[in-house]
């Protein structure tokens, strides 16, 4: 009987299932606790906002007049534009600095990575205040030894109130923290070394060996380097406040003294559009990923 029992366990019979440890289950439990906690800790602020900006205090009722003012209001045009092109701009300088130096120091300078990774870490260490700070004093102390010289001239040029450049300037610093991470972890899981091999074997220079090989191996982490860079802009306060230029952040500051809830629903506003770029990378990166794996 009992060989019967063996011949027939070994035959393909289902063993039973192992139990579950009860520690085991209470990990799961902790770790649905935590996402929980974190999912409120991020979803109440949002709703509360949403809640102020169309509930009508007066008469109690629901209305969209906050966000319909968005587009009429003074101002928002201008510091939303200018916002976006020091955007624009702080995004295409960052990589035409760091695709380059990342895609090199994989290549052909891998001791250099420890030197590059302290050097990107700095904007992280150093106060923004600080660099702020530091950048306004050189920016009042050149003009007067060297006014009437282009040293002057450029001092000048980079302060324009319609397109502040030192802004973009102070931005592309700020940003290399998260644009080189963003690049490193598409380096290394790339095989950039036998690619570019292979395309400089077959004749290709270096200039085209980073537009049609490089970048498309790199369009995610180009894409999410590039949103990074973006949200940052979008969001940064200090420094444009302290220079004394409008931008987008400057302005809701500047509208929440006289219309709060404008404010707010500029705020709100501004933070979807953010997710959703975010879940737009995600979409092209699993795009991305199933196109390779068919």
């Amino acid at each position: 009987m009992t060989a019967l029992a063996e011949g027939v366990a070994g035959a393909g019979s289902v063993e039973p299932a192992t139990p579950v440890r009860a520690g085991r289950r209470r990990g799961g439990a902790w770790r649905i606790a935590v996402l929980v906690v974190l999912g409120l800790y991020f979803v109440v602020p949002i709703a509360a906002s949403i809640w102020f900006t169309i509930r009508d205090r007066g008469t109690g009722t629901f209305t969209g007049d906050s966000y319909a003012a968005i587009p009429g209001a003074p101002g928002f045009a201008e510091a939303f534009g200018r916002s976006l092109t020091l955007g624009a701009l702080t995004v295409v300088l960052s990589l035409l600095l760091m695709v380059p130096t990342v895609v090199l120091v994989e290549l052909r300078l891998p001791r250099l990575r420890t030197a590059l990774e302290l050097l990107t870490l700095m904007p992280l260490v150093v106060p923004p205040i600080a660099l702020v700070v530091g950048v306004r004093s050189v920016l009042s102390w050149a003009p007067d030894h060297f006014y009437g010289t282009p040293v002057a001239d450029v001092m000048f040029a980079l302060q324009e109130p319609a397109l502040p450049w030192i802004l973009v300037l102070v931005y592309v610093v700020l940003a290399l923290p998260f644009v080189y991470r963003a690049l490193d972890a598409g380096v290394r899981n790339a095989g950039l070394r036998t690619l570019t091999e292979a395309a400089r074997n077959l004749g290709a220079s270096w200039p085209r060996v980073l537009v049609s090989v490089v970048l498309p191996v790199l369009r995610t982490s180009v894409l999410n380097a590039s949103f990074l860079t973006l949200a940052l802009v979008l969001g940064e306060y200090t420094v444009a406040a302290i220079l004394g230029f409008e931008t987008f952040p400057t302005w809701i500051v500047q509208v929440g003294g006289s219309q709060p809830r404008l404010s707010v629903a500029v705020s709100v506003l501004s933070l979807l559009v953010t997710w959703a770029l975010l879940l737009l990378i995600s979409a092209l990166d699993r795009r991305r990923r199933t196109e390779e794996t068919s």
